[in-house]
C-alpha cells in the first residue's frame, strides 16, 4: 500500500469524510465509526486530522499520488453536509469524489459495504450530505455497527453506546479493511473495491 507525506502543488483531488459526533461522551460509540476509522487512517498515514477548516478537523495525505483532504467534521452529524458542502464548494471537489465512511445499523457488526451513490437509508449525516451537495452520487463506505438488540430498543440511544470488548477487535477489522479499499477507490476503481470488501 502506497501511504506517504508529499507536498502538493493546488487544491485535493478527493474529500474522504468520516461522520461522527465532537464531544467525549460520543467517543467511542456506534455512531462515531467514522471517525474511528479516519483516526486508523491518519495512524497508518503518518498525519494529523487537526487543522480547524470547514466546521470540521482537517488534514491532508497522499494516497497513491492522489491528494486528499481526510475531514471529521465538527458539526454533529445531521448537519456533516455543511461541513463537506463547503470544502468541496472551496476546492471545486466533484461529488463523485468526495468518500464518506459512517455507520450502518444493518449490517452486522464488523460487516463492511461499498456503495458507488445511493439513497440516505435514514441515515441523517448522509441525508445532510446530499442536501448540501445537491447528489448522491458520491461513494461511500458503510461500517457494520449492528442491529438494534430489540426492535422496541430506542435507536438513538443503541447508536450512541459503546461497542463491546467482543465487538472491538471486529470493528478494527473492518475499518483495515475499509483503510485498505480507500486505495482503490481513490484509483477510481469502485467495482474492484466493492467486489473486494464488501461482505
Amino acid at each position: 500500500m502506497i501511504f506517504k507525506k508529499k507536498a502538493f502543488s493546488g487544491g485535493p483531488e478527493y474529500l474522504i469524510v468520516g461522520l461522527g459526533n465532537p464531544g467525549r461522551q460520543y467517543e467511542n460509540t456506534r455512531h462515531n465509526a467514522g471517525w474511528l476509522c479516519m483516526e486508523m487512517l491518519s495512524d497508518k498515514l503518518g498525519v494529523k486530522i487537526n487543522k480547524i477548516k470547514f466546521k470540521s478537523t482537517v488534514g491532508e495525505a497522499d494516497i497513491n499520488g492522489h491528494r486528499c483532504l481526510l475531514m471529521k467534521p465538527q458539526t454533529f452529524m445531521n448537519l456533516s453536509g455543511e461541513a463537506v458542502g463547503e470544502a468541496c464548494k472551496f476546492y471545486k471537489i466533484p461529488p463523485e469524489n468526495v468518500i464518506v465512511i459512517f455507520d450502518d445499523i444493518s449490517l452486522p457488526c464488523g460487516g463492511l459495504r461499498i456503495r458507488r451513490k445511493g439513497s440516505a437509508g435514514g441515515h441523517n449525516g448522509i441525508k445532510s450530505i446530499i442536501q448540501h451537495l445537491g447528489s448522491d452520487n458520491f461513494p461511500r463506505i458503510k461500517l457494520g455497527v449492528g442491529e438494534k438488540p430489540h426492535p422496541d430498543f430506542d435507536l438513538a440511544d443503541y447508536v450512541l453506546s459503546g461497542f463491546t470488548k467482543d465487538e472491538i477487535p471486529q470493528m478494527k477489522q473492518a475499518m483495515e479493511k475499509a483503510c485498505k479499499a480507500l486505495e482503490l477507490l481513490t484509483n477510481g476503481k469502485i467495482d474492484e473495491a466493492m467486489s473486494k470488501f464488501s461482505h
